[in-house]
């Protein structure tokens, strides 16, 4: 999709309601509910962290969405495939969209200025880290030049939008959870790349949502 189509559509779900749970079900690893259930408490002191789904234009003129693959280290998390974003930090002033454009400009070299933020989308719960990930959808309107950081970050991808509104890149898989247990779970494949868990639940909303505007 050209990218200018693109932004007359995006900012029409500024007025939309959230989907939630309705959308991140479609996505939900099938032992997520009861791991959720037995973690209730805990998730009422649950860390908190933003990240940004941002989308923006190639040289083409063609609409893309940056995603990153995390390096492999000794975490729940580790190579897996998620939004640019991260942890709440006291200089973010109590504003989780703060810390999604500080963390963007930080793990893939884009500038807060350079970001429009439209929506913030439905916060999920993640029981392995015991973290609350407030999404927000935002958009760059020049092509950019991506710097990644190299201690996190082992790769940017940037995926086609039709490829991500393509339903045929809704797949399942086999992953290892992080109990060591293998499942079957549903998940996208862009680029080659397998993304389940939170971050295939949050593009899922992301994605119910610009349906309705396209």
């Amino acid at each position: 999709m050209q990218f200018s189509t693109f932004l007359e559509s995006v900012v029409k779900i500024k007025h939309l309601g959230l989907l939630g749970e309705d959308s991140h079900a479609k996505m939900s690893p099938p032992y997520r509910l009861e791991l959720a259930q037995k973690n209730k408490e805990a998730g009422k002191l649950a860390k908190k962290a933003g990240v940004m789904a941002l989308f923006y234009p190639d040289d083409n003129n063609e609409t893309h969405l940056v995603l990153i693959l995390r390096k492999t280290y000794k975490g729940v998390h580790s190579a897996q495939i998620g939004f640019p974003g991260g942890k709440y930090e006291e200089g973010d002033y109590n504003d989780l969209m703060e810390t999604a454009l500080r963390e963007t400009e930080e793990e893939i070299g884009v500038s807060r200025t350079h970001i429009e933020v439209i929506k913030p989308m439905t916060p999920l719960y993640i029981p392995p880290s015991n973290f609350i990930v407030h999404p927000f959808i935002g958009v760059s309107k020049n092509e950019l030049k991506f710097v990644k950081q190299v201690e996190e970050v082992e790769s940017i991808l940037e995926i086609k939008f039709s490829d991500f509104m393509d339903m045929k890149n809704c797949v399942t898989t086999t992953v290892s959870t992080s109990f060591n247990v293998e499942v079957d779970v549903p998940a996208f494949k862009f680029n080659k790349h397998i993304v389940w868990g939170a971050t295939a639940m949050m593009l899922i909303e992301i994605k119910d949502l610009l349906k309705q505007v396209l």
